[in-house]
């Protein structure tokens, strides 16, 4: 079993060397606005999606409790900020027709991990259940200082799924 993924894993790297990796930038517009829209532009991506040998692959760039006009919103309450978090990398994932299920990595960014971990995994975890995740998605957790001083939490994630090029960037899967 474990020399069949690994097979499997050397399969997907053996793509013809002169085959361009094909990537893009992803976006939902009715979730969030993209972050060189803000009033101080950013420059980065909403996501990334990589399609390499029929297998895509989503990075998702850290994810917030920010609207479609750019403005942070649920200011000074955790679980509203989590939830539009997730919102969010929801409507990034479906846009590249993919979703939860296809999440295989996050890693979560609390900016007080004392105060805010006990009630993160809670909604996490209804999160999850809700959708029914088996097997969950790794994930890292820490404590770090955010881009915006009102945001409570950020999240980036990545997701690998087979490549369905009639349902790209449709939200459909």
């Amino acid at each position: 079993m474990h020399n069949q993924r690994i097979q499997k894993a050397g399969d997907l790297l053996t793509a013809d060397v002169n085959t361009p990796v094909i990537k893009h930038a992803t976006s939902n517009l009715s979730v969030l606005n993209e972050a060189y829209s803000y009033s101080k532009p950013s420059s980065f991506s909403r996501g990334m999606r990589i399609d390499l040998n029929n297998v895509t692959i989503l990075l998702i760039s850290g994810t917030a409790s920010i609207d479609e006009h750019g403005n942070s919103i649920h200011v000074s309450d955790f679980r509203s900020q989590l939830q539009r978090t997730l919102k969010n990398i929801s409507g990034l994932l479906e846009n590249e027709g993919a979703g939860w299920r296809d999440v295989v990595r996050t890693t979560c960014y609390l900016r007080d991990i004392d105060r805010d971990y006990e009630l993160f995994n809670q909604v996490r975890t209804a999160f999850y259940e809700q959708l029914g995740l088996n097997p969950l998605p790794a994930s890292t957790d820490v404590q770090t200082k955010l881009c915006r001083p009102e945001l409570l939490v950020e999240i980036e994630a990545i997701a690998m799924f087979r490549a369905q090029p009639e349902t790209a960037g449709t939200g459909l899967k």
